[in-house]
């Protein structure tokens, strides 16, 4: 009981870190007041690069696969920023429809993806549009000393991959930024009062490009955690609604750094029992509907959203074309 426990915990803590770095970047730019559902889109692209990357250079020839796992969060990383950018200029210079301009990108990505896999012949085998995913490397046995804690020692410190601790940095820095630093400051003023922000001297638009230019990063990032640790092959739907999710966990989480990571793990933690009813035989000899425990994360996050609607708070020029010549 005790090793299904803390298997089922793992699983969790595994689907709970890409759920809360996209967030995160969801809330970035957010927070500056502009709407980015394109970070599914950003997600595929992130994973789709770094796998083109770490698929070409050896772990021996950069020194070690944690070597090759930082390349990989890089060109993901620089990818998930690049693509934002046509969501920066559209929305941000161009004052187009946010959400028009983000599910551009969203249907986009997918269909290049695929373009580029077959195109370039990168795919398993010739015509094949799945890339191999070689996460089995990255993932690290255990730390010394620190593995053998009880409990803590099985969930934190055996049989896990880097982007668990890396996630947990991406939240405290999080935090850190946005209530503890000047431009975390600006950033959330942009997102409430764009133009009492720009009457104190901030420049609106870029604190915008900015914030889009994180969520990126962090989109493309977290494609990269997800595929590398949930998945052997990558193709244009590897991550498919995932996005997605994570904006529903930065709307639970109430666009806060600490109530997002609670809203990942709890969604995290349906999804995984869902998948993972295995790990508790007593729940499993009650012969309870597979696909029902599929419906219950969604459930119970319709039911929580209900519920504290009253106190969700979004930014007040969320979505809103900021223009300095009005008042």
């Amino acid at each position: 009981m005790y090793e299904n426990l803390i298997s089922y915990l793992i699983l969790v803590l595994v689907l709970a870190i890409p759920l809360i770095v996209t967030a995160i970047g969801g809330l970035f730019t957010e927070r500056s007041g502009v709407t980015n559902i394109a970070l599914e889109g950003i997600m595929i692209i992130g994973a789709f690069t770094s796998l083109v990357v770490i698929n070409r250079v050896s772990a021996s020839s950069v020194g070690g696969p944690f070597i090759l796992y930082l390349i990989g969060m890089l060109v993901a990383m620089v990818a998930g920023i690049l693509i934002s950018f046509i969501h920066s200029i559209a929305s941000i210079k161009m004052k187009a429809n946010q959400i028009i301009s983000a599910t551009a990108i969203n249907t986009l990505t997918p269909s290049l993806a695929m373009f580029l896999t077959l195109s370039l012949t990168l795919g398993i085998a010739e015509g094949d549009d799945k890339l191999p995913v070689p996460g089995g490397q990255f993932k690290i046995s255990e730390v010394p000393l620190l593995s053998d804690i009880p409990f803590i020692g099985d969930l934190f410190f055996s049989q896990f991959y880097p982007a668990l601790y890396i996630g947990i940095l991406i939240i405290v820095l999080a935090y850190v930024i946005l209530y503890k630093t000047k431009f975390g400051l600006h950033l959330r003023a942009c997102g409430e009062n764009p133009h009492a922000a720009d009457a104190a001297g901030i420049n609106i638009f870029r604190i915008r490009y900015i914030g889009v230019s994180i969520s990126g990063a962090l989109a493309g990032l977290s494609g990269f955690f997800y595929v590398t640790s949930f998945t052997t092959v990558f193709n244009n739907t590897s991550v498919s609604g995932f996005g997605f999710l994570a904006i529903a966990v930065l709307i639970f989480g109430n666009w806060k750094p600490f109530k997002i990571m609670l809203a990942a793990l709890l969604f995290a933690s349906l999804v995984t029992l869902a998948e993972g009813i295995a790990y508790f035989p007593t729940l499993e000899s009650l012969g309870i509907n597979k696909h029902l425990l599929s419906m219950l994360p969604y459930i119970v996050t319709i039911i929580v959203l209900i519920l504290t609607s009253k106190n969700s708070r979004a930014p007040k020029a969320l979505g809103q074309v900021y223009d300095q010549g009005q008042r």
